[in-house]
């Protein structure tokens, strides 16, 4: 069977296209088929699609928001319909994971399978994912859902067995553009940063996380901010660019640090703070770790942010991991199971 795996971000996607055999999938990936990495572009969608050597029996999509859909599936019209509906909780994921179903379908033609990014957190206690509002909202579907659970579920299993120990308790550092901490118990997600959207949580690249919601009230009533300006300030205007007024990639901002520049040093030191202080939050949920895991592009190459916080929260006695994050492959293993047992 051979599985192309579609990782779509916010404005690229990765790919990933393995010929499994049959058997007991590996936890770690073997060398795939073949892969690439292209723009969310319609036209570079094309052209990458078009490059997939080979046949392709399954193709298999990263969904960041599926609401009530958590469970890995087979991409049907509802479920299609589904995924456009939650569009608006994750606007800069949802329309393009759409699009990449679309340019799919017309490429190749074959069975497509969802893997819901919050299918990895469904095992939360309501107590972890009801909010303290109005009851109403949890009968409205406002509740943590919970995000990065591809890369969270692959480097806590990961981990696992390279600690080589059950009954185990880790918490799980995805940290890309988008960034979030997962609370793991024997395998399973206790808590997690991000909630009913992919806002929530830790300080990102462009948003913001967290914050006080009643500076949101704030701006509309006393400085004419709409529902769009706010989105668009959160989302694409905040985190690690909002503070530093020069990127949200934390390269740069390493960079502007070594020159001197006080509102990069501000905009990482913020970032450190917000980080330890959800490690030791998720810590206190699991009772005590046995491991943290640093995964995502800023997790894994990071050098001085991974020894700040290793130092400040060495007091929990944990063993710290570099897991190299591997989405793609989590995805082909969850089409395959998936594949098996709806096709066979």
């Amino acid at each position: 069977m051979r599985i192309l795996a579609l990782n779509g971000g916010s404005s690229s996607v990765k790919c990933r296209l393995d010929d499994i055999s049959g058997g007991t999938l590996p936890s770690a990936p073997p060398k795939p088929v073949w892969e690439s990495h292209f723009d969310l572009q319609e036209s570079a969608m094309e052209t990458g699609l078009k490059s997939v050597p080979g046949k392709v029996d399954v193709v298999g999509h990263r969904i960041v928001h599926g609401g009530n859909l958590q469970e890995t599936t087979v991409v049907t019209p509802e479920v299609r319909a589904a995924i456009a509906r939650e569009a608006e909780m994750a606007p800069g994921h949802n329309r393009f994971e759409l699009a990449m179903i679309d340019a799919a379908r017309s490429a190749f033609g074959v069975p497509q399978i969802a893997v819901f990014d919050a299918a990895f957190h469904a095992t939360l206690s309501p107590a972890a994912y009801v909010y303290p509002g109005p009851y109403e909202w949890l009968e409205q579907g406002i509740r943590r859902y919970g995000f990065h659970g591809i890369s969270h579920q692959y480097s806590a299993r990961r981990a696992s067995e390279i600690l080589g120990r059950e009954p185990l308790r880790l918490v799980t550092c995805h940290l890309g553009n988008g960034a979030s901490l997962c609370a793991v118990r024997d395998g399973r997600s206790v808590d997690t940063t991000m909630g009913f959207t992919p806002l929530e949580g830790l300080m990102m690249g462009t948003r913001s996380g967290s914050i006080d919601p009643a500076i949101l009230i704030y701006l509309m009533r006393h400085r004419g901010r709409t529902a769009d300006q706010l989105d668009g300030m959160l989302n694409r205007e905040s985190g690690l660019l909002g503070v530093s007024g020069i990127s949200g990639d934390m390269r740069e901002i390493l960079s502007a640090m070594e020159q001197g520049n006080e509102r990069a040093k501000l905009a990482f030191d913020i970032y450190a703070h917000r980080l330890c202080r959800g490690i030791g939050e998720m810590a206190a949920v699991l009772g005590g770790v046995d491991g943290i895991v640093f995964t995502g592009g800023v997790g894994e190459n990071c050098a001085p942010l991974r020894e700040l916080v290793t130092k400040q929260v060495a007091f929990l006695e944990a063993r710290v991991l570099v897991i190299h994050a591997e989405e793609e492959w989590e995805i082909v293993r969850e089409c395959y199971r998936t594949a098996v047992a709806k096709f066979s």
